[in-house]
C-alpha cells in the first residue's frame, strides 16, 4: 500500500473520529446547560455522576459491560444495513425474535448456551430477511417492512412465551404467570459463562458475552474491508445501479445486508437474556434495545471498530444516568443522547466542509505546481 493511500485512510479516519467528538462535546454542553437551568444546586453533582459513575467501582464497571454486548449488537445491526443504504429500523423485532427463540432452546429444548446464541442470531437473520426480500423483488420501503415486523415480532413472542411449556415462571411452581422461569432453575447450562469474571468485577452479571461482541465488530470490519462480499454489499450501497452494471447482484446483497443485520440483533437479544440476570416480561410496548442501536451506529460512522467505542461511550451514559437519580428524572440522560445524535448529524455537515476545503487546497496546490 502506497503512502498516499494510507494518508487517504487515516485521514478518514480522524474526520470520522473529529466528528464525532464534537457531536458528543455539544451534547454533554447542551446537557449541562439544562442541567443548570432546572436544578443549578445539583448540577454539578449531577454531571459528575453522569461522567464518572461507570468508573467509581468494579461493580459500576460491570454494569457498563454487562450493557455493552446487546447494545453493541444491536449497533452493528443498523451499521451493517446503513452500509448498503438500509434504514434498518427493524432491530427490535429482530433482537425480541432472537431473545425468544434463545429462551425457546434454553427453557423448553434444554439446549446448552451455544446452541441457544446461535438459534438467535438464525432466528434474527430470518427475520431481517422478509423485509429485505421486499425490499429486493417488490421495491418495498424496509422502514414500513421493518416497522410492522417490529410489533408482529413482540406479539409473536408473547404468543409464544404463553403457550410453549416450560418457559414461564409458573411451570417451575412461582406464581409469576408473565414472566419467564430464572435460567438458574430451569436450565443452568443454559447461562454463559462466567469465566470467573463475575468474582473479579464482584458482579453476578458478568461473563464472556463482552468477548463474544467484540470477536463480532472485528468480523464484521473484516469482511466489510477485507473481503469480496463486503466490497460488494458496499458497493450496492453506494450506487445499486452502478454495481448491477458491474455485474454484482444487487438484489442477492440487499437480502443478504438485512438478514446479516438480523442475525446481529437477534443474537444481542439472545446474549441479553442468557446472561441469567434478567427473564423476558410479556410486554405491551417495544424492548427499546433494538432503537438504541440507531444512536450507536450514528456516532460510530457505521464503522464496525468504531461501534465498540461508540457503545461503551453510551453505556457509560446510560449507568451515569442512572446515578443522577432521585434529583433528576431518568428522561435527561435520554434528552442528552439525543442532542449527541443531533450534534452528529451537524458534525457530518462540518466533516463535509473540511473535506471541501482540504480538496480546493490541493487542487490550488497542483495548479501552483
Amino acid at each position: 500500500m502506497s503512502k498516499k493511500k494510507q494518508t487517504k485512510e487515516i485521514s478518514a479516519f480522524g474526520l470520522n473520529l473529529y466528528s464525532s467528538l464534537i457531536s458528543i462535546a455539544m451534547g454533554l454542553l447542551f446537557g449541562a446547560v439544562l442541567l443548570f437551568i432546572f436544578n443549578p444546586s445539583k448540577a454539578p453533582n449531577g454531571i459528575s455522576n453522569l461522567l464518572f459513575t461507570g468508573f467509581a467501582s468494579k461493580e459500576k464497571f460491570a454494569k457498563v459491560l454487562y450493557q455493552t454486548g446487546p447494545l453493541m449488537l444491536c449497533g452493528l445491526s443498523v451499521g451493517m444495513a446503513f452500509k448498503t443504504s438500509l434504514f434498518n429500523i427493524g432491530a427490535p423485532g429482530q433482537y425480541t425474535v432472537g431473545a425468544m427463540v434463545a429462551l425457546i432452546f434454553a427453557l423448553h429444548f434444554k439446549a446448552n448456551w451455544a446452541v441457544c446464541l446461535l438459534m438467535a442470531a438464525v432466528a434474527g437473520a430470518v427475520w431481517g430477511m422478509f423485509p429485505g426480500l421486499f425490499k429486493a423483488y417488490f421495491n418495498v420501503n424496509v422502514v414500513i417492512t421493518t416497522i410492522m415486523l417490529n410489533w408482529i415480532g413482540l406479539f409473536l413472542t408473547n404468543v409464544m412465551v404463553s403457550n410453549v411449556s416450560g418457559l414461564l415462571a409458573c411451570d417451575y411452581g412461582s406464581p409469576i404467570k408473565n414472566r419467564t422461569a430464572a435460567l438458574a432453575v430451569g436450565n443452568p447450562n443454559a447461562i454463559i459463562p462466567h469465566a470467573g469474571l463475575d468474582k473479579l468485577f464482584n458482579s453476578g452479571s458478568m461473563n464472556i458475552s463482552i468477548f463474544i461482541v467484540i470477536a463480532v465488530a472485528i468480523l464484521c470490519h473484516i469482511v466489510l474491508n477485507k473481503t469480496t462480499f463486503g466490497y460488494e454489499l458496499k458497493a450496492c450501497g453506494f450506487n445499486a445501479e452502478g454495481a448491477k452494471y458491474a455485474g454484482i447482484n444487487e438484489k442477492a446483497n440487499i437480502v443478504y445486508a438485512m438478514m446479516i443485520a438480523g442475525a446481529l440483533a437477534g443474537l444481542g437479544g439472545g446474549i441479553y437474556y442468557l446472561a441469567g440476570t434478567a427473564e423476558y416480561l410479556i410486554e405491551k410496548n417495544l424492548l427499546t434495545m433494538g432503537f438504541d442501536g440507531i444512536p450507536v451506529a450514528l456516532l460510530a460512522h457505521s464503522e464496525p471498530i468504531g461501534t465498540i467505542l461508540s457503545t461503551l461511550f453510551i453505556s457509560f451514559l446510560r449507568v451515569g444516568g442512572q446515578a443522577m437519580q432521585p434529583d433528576f428524572s431518568p428522561e435527561y440522560i435520554d434528552v442528552i443522547l439525543s442532542a449527541i445524535i443531533y450534534f452528529a448529524a451537524f458534525s457530518l455537515l462540518i466533516k463535509e466542509k473540511i473535506v471541501a476545503n482540504h480538496k480546493r487546497k490541493a487542487l490550488g496546490n497542483e495548479k501552483e505546481a
